[in-house]
């Protein structure tokens, strides 16, 4: 009897692997997102291929220790959700480089979130998801975690991460063209205009 992968084995695999995507996410159950800012290949399990490893026991066991008990799982879960989410885009906006900010979190997001889901619907009493209705404490998240095997979460999520770090630039530039002070010519040029009203 062979033992299951860790996570970690999958993407060091699929890493060494070459350039025949396809090929790869085929044998290992992974997907991958093309980080063309970094110029590298992102590989990430899907729900189905991060229950099939050893972290995932391990994860949900320490996301089930979060939670308080049964009646409050679902509600417990989605604020940790929520929480954490936050959080990531709030570190992904003030992070040097997006690209490596995004693909360095993205499967441990990913596999947070899932455990989390699976840890609430345990504690409920209730199956993790294999099909059809969301777990309630996914109702509230932005994202569907389980559409396309979580390809669907895992590429809004990275465009969340790197559209996160680009407002933030945005806005920096904002406050800066703000801040610059105001040439005489141009101090004159708005009270000529402000005579004239």
């Amino acid at each position: 009897m062979t033992s299951a992968p860790t996570l970690a084995e999958l993407i060091a695999n699929a890493e060494a692997d070459g350039h025949d995507h396809s090929s790869t996410e085929k044998s290992t159950g992974l997907l991958h997102i093309h980080n063309h800012a970094a110029g590298t290949v992102v590989w990430f399990p899907t729900w189905k291929t991060f229950r099939g490893t050893t972290d995932w026991s391990e994860a949900v066991d320490a996301a089930a220790a979060e939670l308080a008990g049964p009646e409050e799982a679902d509600a417990q879960a989605a604020g940790i959700l929520a929480g954490e989410l936050e959080e990531l885009l709030k570190r992904a906006a003030v992070s040097g480089d997006a690209a490596a900010f995004a693909g360095e979190n993205l499967t441990r997001h990913l596999t947070r979130t899932w455990a989390l889901g699976d840890a609430a619907a345990r504690a409920a009493g209730g199956q993790p998801f294999t099909a059809g209705t969301v777990p309630a404490a996914f109702e509230g998240y932005p994202y569907e975690v389980f559409a396309q095997d979580g390809g669907v979460f895992a590429s809004s999520l990275f465009n969340d991460i790197i559209d996160a770090r680009r407002q933030q630039t945005l806005a920096e530039e904002a406050a800066r063209k703000a801040l610059k002070p105001v040439s005489r010519k141009a101090q004159k040029n708005a009270a000529r205009k402000a005579a004239r009203r």
